[in-house]
């Protein structure tokens, strides 16, 4: 392995820790339910899930768990 990969190795180890300076702005993902697989869709700070909970509620158990797993990493929904 040359020198080049291994700065740029330990330079994405350091990044991987120095979670500030990641911001998502819009991402798609597949939560697999305990019933079925849904989408949620993070654009510009606001949440969609296609779950039912999710349209008539605003939020959701899929959307509460990915704040969580990102909590700093995205905008605050205001």
């Amino acid at each position: 392995m040359d020198y080049g990969m291994i700065g740029k190795i330990q330079k994405a180890k350091r990044y991987a820790e120095e979670r500030d300076r990641i911001q998502f702005e819009q991402f798609t993902v597949t939560f697999d339910g305990d019933n079925n697989p849904h989408t949620v869709h993070f654009v510009r700070g606001a949440w969609q899930c296609d779950c039912d909970f999710f349209q008539t509620r605003g939020t959701c158990s899929h959307t509460m768990a990915l704040e969580r797993i990102l909590d700093g990493m995205i905008p605050e929904v205001a």
